[in-house]
């Protein structure tokens, strides 16, 4: 088409829709471009050059705020900054950044997709995912030691129901989120945001979760089944259901399986020692409990995890994460990790469940015992083993053996 017919189209395009005008004037800008261009024009080469340099902008650090930066190099699109601005409990600003490049990847090359794009839309889902150490502030009835416990009675619903470990991980995230969404939750609801987070997370993650009468069972008459209905409704549309998340088990899954590939890697089966896995998931079941946590992302809580069993360069390889990455959480963990240590490590057996997925399942221990014995901070306060009733208004419930017993099919 010659440019005549092209700026005549362009006419009766703007005679026909006045608004079209600025279109019109960039159609004609782009063919005086392409003239110039044609004739050899110094001129239209440095302007091409100059559009070139005004496309992109490369910052070599990160945000002040942001932690556990993987790579030292964040790409940003000037024209049309795809930033998003977030303003968390402190009165701080943070930047999340949509064109983030994280290279390279420590995943192995893939059949079925590019290592690279899977590596970075994982990465990508940690600043979509947001989780803050201080959410119990929106909540002046609320102290930590209440989560701890609630979160410590839902690991013992996990294993009495045999639910996966990344079922306890996505309802402890969905719980969180939510608790940073509203204000002035009583302690009395905890329960039920809780049960009902296991409920919701149970039905995403396991093949045959347990039935609404059997989450409302083991609340000990404190929730009911309309109950657990109704908030289930109120968390999904207060996180507005946004319920994929990478959670910190996902991320020890993948680290350790990306160390144990050798030259012909399976992917999707565990080459790892299923002792090795129950003893790292051990540590981040304890840590988790302690709200100071969710100050780092999830997958820097995994890394950590991994160097306090591992080594430096098996969290680089399985990580892609240097040492300044992961040094504050393996300082903040190594109190958490000097008593899991000396946990003996048992791959329990359940029944209906293959021998090869038993290390997948949630297992419950004295987590609170071990809390008593941590002073992370000097003026951290964890508590024992005292009944939740008293502490933050959560019912105990019935005895694993009750439970066992109740009809479960």
């Amino acid at each position: 088409m010659t440019t005549s017919r092209m700026s005549r189209r362009s006419n009766r395009l703007q005679a026909r829709n006045p608004k079209l005008e600025p279109h019109g004037e960039s159609v004609r800008s782009v063919l005086r471009f392409k003239k110039r261009k044609a004739e050899g024009s110094v001129e239209a080469d440095e302007d091409c050059t100059k559009v070139k340099k005004q496309q992109f902008e490369i910052q070599s650090c990160w945000p002040p705020l942001i932690t556990g930066g993987v790579s030292p190099c964040i790409l940003i699109e000037t024209p049309h900054k795809e930033m998003g601005i977030t303003t968390d409990l402190s009165g701080f600003t943070q930047y999340r950044f949509k064109n983030l490049f994280i290279t390279p990847s420590p995943l192995p090359t893939l059949s079925w997709g590019s290592s690279n794009d899977v590596w970075r839309k994982m990465v990508n889902k940690e600043t979509k995912y947001i989780h803050d150490k201080n959410c119990l502030l929106l909540h002046p009835t609320l102290k930590p030691n209440m989560r701890a416990i609630l979160l410590d009675w839902l690991l013992e619903v996990c294993e009495v129901y045999t639910l996966h470990r990344d079922t306890f991980y996505l309802a402890q995230d969905f719980f969180d989120r939510f608790m940073l969404t509203q204000n002035d939750i009583h302690k009395n609801m905890l329960q039920l945001i809780g049960i009902s987070s296991l409920f919701i997370a149970a039905k995403l993650e396991e093949i045959y979760p347990p039935k609404l009468q059997e989450f409302a069972y083991v609340t000990d008459g404190a929730c009911s089944e309309e109950d657990i209905l109704t908030m289930e409704l109120i968390i999904l549309k207060a996180l507005k259901w946004e319920l994929c998340p990478v959670s910190v088990i996902s991320w020890l899954n993948l680290y350790l399986q990306v160390d144990s590939l050798k030259e012909y890697p399976k992917v999707l089966q565990p080459q790892y020692s299923q002792e090795k896995f129950i003893q790292i998931a051990q540590l981040l079941d304890l840590c988790i409990l302690e709200i100071d946590s969710l100050h780092f992302p999830y997958r820097i809580l995994a890394a950590a995890a991994l160097f306090h069993f591992t080594s430096t360069d098996v969290v680089r390889k399985a990580t892609g994460l240097e040492w300044n990455c992961i040094s504050e959480c393996v300082h903040f963990m190594e109190p958490f990790y000097n008593i899991v240590k000396g946990v003996p490590v048992k791959v329990k057996t359940f029944k209906k469940v293959a021998a090869e997925d038993r290390h997948n399942i949630q297992t419950h221990t004295n987590y609170l015992d071990m809390l008593d014995e941590l002073y992370v901070k000097p003026n951290c306060v964890v508590v024992g083993r005292q009944s939740p009733l008293c502490i933050g208004g959560i019912l105990t419930p019935p005895k694993s053996t009750e439970k066992t017993l109740h009809t479960k099919h």
